[in-house]
């Protein structure tokens, strides 16, 4: 299921209030995690395979592929002086160690607001010791340029706000990539 925040919800009904008079009457949902679109249509243009729910005083088109891939997301509008609109998240995990949450933190607020903008997320697969390991997904787990976002940015990120994580073990089978954001031309494996 898709989730909405309630400003989210409450901008969509209004966006759709203030276009009803044109037959706007849903809001349609489709993509992955790398890479999403939200827009609203008339409800002439549902789809045959589309999934039709409900979110409180709106309907929410959204196709199988996409509804699979979306599965347990947040639909949420931020606006600030950088940036306003939409945006699709997933709820970072909460972690009982305290450090392995700090180290969750840094990802979430330092790294991955930037590898979002190539399609790609770094998460935490555990904490043991003073090292944390991590995979890249998305448009950073095939990419040419993943080990320097590894050591020049998540590694240097996580040790300077995290100073008792000492190693970074990068966990990624880079191999298996679905979205590189690069990949190598004659089609051989993704460069890494």
């Amino acid at each position: 299921m898709l989730n909405f925040t309630e400003t989210a919800k409450s901008r969509i009904a209004s966006f759709l209030e203030m276009q009803r008079s044109q037959g706007v009457a849903a809001l349609r949902v489709m993509g992955n995690r790398a890479e999403y679109k939200l827009w609203l249509v008339k409800e002439n243009d549902k789809q045959t395979a589309d999934q039709v729910f409900t979110v409180d005083n709106f309907d929410v088109y959204i196709d199988p592929l996409s509804k699979t891939n979306l599965e347990g997301a947040t639909v949420d509008f931020v606006e600030s002086t950088m940036q306003s609109g939409f945006r699709i998240f997933y709820p970072s995990p909460t972690w009982s160690d305290p450090l392995a949450q700090r180290v969750q933190d840094v990802l979430d607020q330092h790294i991955n607001p930037g590898v979002a903008g190539h399609g790609g997320s770094v998460a935490l697969s555990k904490v043991e010791g003073d090292t944390a390991y991590i995979t890249m997904g998305g448009g950073c787990q095939g990419c040419a340029s993943s080990q320097l976002t590894l050591k020049m940015g998540v590694e240097r990120m996580i040790k300077e706000n995290v100073p008792e994580i000492k190693h970074i073990v990068d966990a990624t089978d880079h191999a298996a990539g679905e979205n590189p954001y690069y990949n190598d031309e004659r089609g051989d494996s993704p460069v890494a």
